[in-house]
Formats: C-alpha cells, structure tokens, sequence
C-alpha cells in the first residue's frame, strides 16, 4: 500500500497574510479528495489513510495554526478564516474545480460549513466525528509545557493532563534547540475551540450534496443519538457507526475507515 507514498509533495500558498502548507500525495486523476486534520493533528495524520485512495488525487491541508502553516498573528480563528483558508486552496492551488472535502472533527465542521457556503464547489462530504451542536473542551492545552526535555516527558504531560488518545496528540510534536514541543498553536487553541463551539444545525442543513457521516461509537465528542439526528434530518447523508471506536476511527480502525469511505466515493448516492 506505499507505492503512492514517494510521490508526496510538501507545498505552500497563501491565504490572505498567512503562508499556509499542505501536503499533496500525488495521482493522475481529476478527482480531487482534500483532507482536513482535527484540533492539534497536522496533515501526515492522513498519511495511512492517504495512499489507499487510488482513483483520486489526494491533498491534506496544515490548517492555519497546525503543522507547517502559519500561526495568525492576531489569532484569527474565526469559522470564516478557516473557511476562506479552504476556499483559497481549492482556487490556488487545484484551479477552482468541484472537490470532495474529509474532515475529521474540527476539519469534519470547516468542510460542511465551507460546503454550506460554497456548494458549487464541493462535490461530497466525508464528516468524521462533529456534530451540529458542539461543546468541545481543550482547556486541557493550558497545562501543557511549551517545550520539555525529553519526548517521554512531553508523552507524560498529556497523560497527566487527563488525555488517553496520547499517540494522536502525540503525532504533533517537534524537537528544536529548546526541547520537545507540540507544532499546534496551543494559545491559539484557546480562541479557535471556542468559536467552533455552538449549534451548527442551519450549516448542515443548508448544503445538498452528499454525505458520508462516519461516527466512533465511543467517542467523547459526538453521541450516537445526535449522529442519527444529523442523518435523519438531512437528506442524502449515510451514516457508518463504529462502535468499537473512539473520536479517532480513522486511526482506531484504518482499513474499515478506508473501506466505508471507498465504497462512498464509488457511488455516493446510494443509500
């Protein structure tokens, strides 16, 4: 499944001040799957899952304040600012054309709300684990160190800040001359979390195109009931519960993930 895998490009554009990275994984085709990352994940989250998409070019986006893009200086994270950052990809970089967006989590409500304003340029959704109605809580981030001596140590601050997902946010990190630390924005996490907090029903409703809502029947972030809700109330949209898995299905359960989301793209309008 790595035969994809050399061809991944790091590359760069701009949306309004920022300098913003993504990471293009290559293929031939026309069909385009952009991928967005959740809160403090960067784009190689979906480096897996990314090779395993064969009729479709792939591109993962560092949204702004994760990865290698650019930290707002003013700390704007607002919904339009990670919107537009989606708008100026599609029109920069892949030429304006109709794209179908995955997201996970806070990528999951950028992509049905950039889709909500924007439909012509969306030709499905994949939304993994985000609700309509969000009420997250990082304040957990406040309690991490900003560099530690040893990537052990940094491991053991999320442990003793509560978390159990440790390799996922483990997967942000970096080492420079200062010591180990994580590439999210971790004040700006305090802004951003927020703002993407709320009630989101009129986003998700108001786009037509379809959707594939994948939920983790153990997550910590959306119920199962509100997941059925969400299907229920919006036509064209299949829903996929992994009950065995947590906020994080396409790490807990890569080949099924990957299976549901091929078998989407292959015929997105079935039932």
């Amino acid at each position: 499944m790595t035969e994809h895998t050399p061809l991944a490009q790091r590359k760069y554009f701009k949306s309004g001040n920022l300098q913003l990275s993504y990471i293009d994984f290559g293929g031939d085709s026309r069909q385009v799957l952009v991928m967005l990352h959740g809160y403090m994940a960067n784009a190689r989250t979906f480096s897996e899952l990314a090779v395993r998409f064969k009729d479709w070019r792939v591109i993962a986006l560092d949204q702004r304040g994760h990865g290698w893009s650019d930290h707002p200086p003013g700390q704007e994270y607002a919904r339009e600012d990670y919107v537009m950052d989606i708008w100026n990809l599609v029109q920069s970089e892949l030429g304006g054309q109709p794209v179908t967006i995955l997201g996970h989590s806070l990528g999951g409500l950028n992509a049905y709300q950039f889709a909500a304003r924007y439909p012509e340029l969306v030709s499905s959704l994949i939304v993994e684990d985000i609700g309509a109605e969000i009420n997250a809580d990082f304040s957990f981030a406040e309690r991490l160190p900003f560099r530690s001596p040893s990537l052990k140590q940094l491991r053991e601050s999320l442990a003793s800040a509560g978390l159990r997902a440790i390799d996922y946010f483990a997967e942000s990190v970096l080492e420079d001359e200062r010591g180990w630390g994580f590439r999210t924005d971790l004040k700006g996490l305090q802004v951003s979390v927020p703002q993407s907090n709320g009630v989101w029903w009129d986003d998700w409703l108001r786009s037509s195109c379809p959707i594939l809502l994948i939920h983790g029947g153990k997550s910590f972030i959306l119920d199962t009931e509100q997941a059925r809700r969400m299907q229920a109330r919006r036509p064209g949209t299949k829903l996929v519960v992994f009950e065995q898995c947590g906020h994080g299905v396409h790490s807990d359960d890569l080949h099924g993930y990957a299976q549901a989301v091929n078998g989407f793209l292959a015929d997105p309008y079935s039932t």
